[in-house]
């Protein structure tokens, strides 16, 4: 088959190299230095598993500038661009997914079915589908980590597919047929339903951290041991000793739009659990800032602004909103961020030379311990318990 992906991010990277091993897969980018690099069998984002199947593995994937060599006699439309929550419309901004839409439809290729794979609002394709008079989309929600994106398309916990007919089925064994692990669960609905999975599982998500950092908050301040209740609380079976290890607050790609789309799904209908989840993580955010500032720091550190182990992406990330909390009261802030290569972001000195960096802070703020800053451990702040993400 052919196969177009619009956008190559986590999600539309991995979608296309995992369904290049065994299809013609053209990806679609605006960007020509990213297309540039797939070309060149490198890829722009940092995951192990898409860098070594790109050095290493025979894959039919070729990236282009131009819509049209991507989309003609394409048999499958991944649609995997950027859908950003805007904060004043309270709704994610789909103008992108819809640009795609329309140079489909303009294609006029009757053939060709569109899959979304971008987080959308619930309801989204069926209004798509009245708005543009087209029948050929349904929305397949992934659910993939940053930095182990094509691992988990790989190995995917589940398949979910939001249309129940014969192209469905299709595109279910295209990811089936892809993936290395053999048995694998693939559940269909229809594309409502499978844009309301999307969104309440990645709130539950974001529920679970909020739980364990407001459990960390509670045992902080009544100077109680924060592990060994967790490590109680989660013998319990039914909640399970993973995903519990206190941070900054949740951020990244998904979970801070998500839960406030959601919320914004909430419009009309009774809740009280959904709206805490959002705003439990300003809280946490909050509690973290007077907690460093108890100490008075002179100069503020923060190591690294991507918050999870093995990623290049600090979108979204919780220090962000601590470095402005800690700006607002004042407070020197420098950041060591070896991705960035620039002296400054949000107005704070960037310093890529660690040991300098180092020496300078007071205080070492650090939501993930690593090897390279253990040997000044008296002065960073953390709240990585398991070493975990």
């Amino acid at each position: 088959m052919k196969i177009a992906v619009a956008g190559t991010g986590y999600v539309g990277l991995s979608m296309a190299v995992l369904l290049s091993k065994k299809n013609e897969v053209v990806a679609l980018d605006v960007i020509p230095e990213k297309v540039e690099m797939i070309n060149n069998k490198m890829s722009p984002i940092r995951d192990e598993y898409i860098e070594d199947y790109l050095k290493n593995k025979r894959l039919n994937l070729k990236a282009t500038l131009d819509y049209k060599e991507a989309f003609n006699d394409a048999d499958f439309v991944i649609i995997s661009t950027p859908t950003n929550y805007d904060e004043v419309t309270n709704y994610f901004d789909t103008s992108l997914v819809e640009d795609i839409i329309k140079k489909v439809k303009e294609i006029n290729n009757p053939k060709t079915t569109m899959v979304i794979k971008s987080t959308i609002p619930v309801g989204f394709v069926e209004s798509m589908k009245k708005k543009y008079n087209i029948d050929n989309i349904f929305f397949s929600p992934e659910f993939l980590r940053e930095g182990k994106a094509l691992y988990d398309n790989l190995y995917p916990s589940r398949i979910i597919v939001g249309e129940k007919s014969a192209r469905a089925k299709k595109f279910a064994d295209l990811l089936r047929e892809g993936a290395l692990k053999e048995e694998v669960v693939v559940k269909f609905t229809d594309s409502t339903e499978a844009e309301a999975i999307k969104l309440f599982s990645n709130t539950f998500l974001a529920l679970r951290i909020a739980y364990f950092n407001e459990l960390d908050t509670y045992a902080e301040l009544k100077r109680l041991n924060t592990k060994d209740i967790i490590d109680g609380v989660c013998l319990d079976p039914r909640i399970g000793n993973y995903y519990n290890n206190p941070s900054f607050g949740y951020g990244g790609y998904c979970l801070p739009k998500d839960t406030k789309q959601l919320l914004a799904n909430y419009k009309d209908i009774p809740q009280n659990l959904i709206e805490a989840i959002v705003k439990s993580n300003k809280t946490r955010k909050d509690f973290i800032t007077d907690d460093i500032l108890i100490n008075n720091p002179k100069i503020v550190g923060i190591y690294r602004l991507t918050m999870k182990t093995g990623s290049d992406n600090f979108r979204s990330s919780a220090i962000q909103d601590i470095i402005n909390n800690l700006k607002q009261k004042g407070k020197n802030v420098i950041i060591y961020e070896p991705t960035l290569k620039k002296e400054e972001f949000n107005g704070c000195e960037i310093i890529n030379d660690l040991e300098k960096f180092k020496f300078e802070s007071s205080i070492i703020m650090a939501n993930r311990l690593e090897k390279e800053i253990e040997d000044v451990k008296e002065k960073v702040y953390t709240r990585d318990l398991f070493s975990t993400d």
